[in-house]
């Protein structure tokens, strides 16, 4: 049986989806956490395809994104340009989000349909910590090709050193 809402019904609604991404994107764990034990879903998307989770790894709101994966959220679930939390918080630069979402079952090298992966992202916008630490992650067997473009970001991350001659 289908739920009909009437206008006003889905004006408010609306406003409750709003709140709950504004409390994702501002650290405002406790409350979206009781907004999800009243029923709303872990899942939810914003109109671009952010997760609650998306949105709290791309705003470094660490405390709600521990949250949102203690409820179930998806941790490589991407938005509608193929991006993943992962992806968002190595493009920000947030170690410690891409901590948390590593450790909780992040793909570091889930593509986003383009060729890009997160790592491709900390590397070609100088989150360095970032890449050291996704390198330091990768405990696969690689191939040389991938090999080569490993040592070509640990190249690019070596830090500069001023020439004194």
């Amino acid at each position: 049986m289908e739920t009909v809402l009437t206008p006003q019904e889905e004006e408010h609604f609306a406003r409750l989806c709003n709140q709950a991404f504004e409390y994702a994107r501002t650290n405002q764990a406790n409350n979206l956490a009781t907004m999800i034990q009243a029923g709303l879903s872990p899942h939810l998307k914003t109109h671009k395809g952010d997760t609650l989770l998306m949105l709290a790894a791309y705003h470094n709101a660490l405390e709600s994104a521990q949250m949102l994966l203690q409820y179930g959220a998806r941790v490589d679930e991407k938005n509608n340009r193929g991006q993943t939390p992962l992806a968002g918080a190595c493009f920000k630069g947030y170690l410690e989000i891409v901590k948390l979402l590593v450790a909780n079952g992040a793909n570091i090298d889930e593509n986003n349909g383009f060729g890009m992966t997160p790592l491709s992202f900390a590397v070609m916008f100088g989150r360095k910590e970032v890449a050291q630490y996704l390198i330091q992650q990768k405990n696969i067997q690689l191939k040389p090709a991938k090999r080569l473009w490993i040592w070509v970001t640990q190249w690019f991350l070596k830090p500069n050193i001023p020439n004194t001659q």
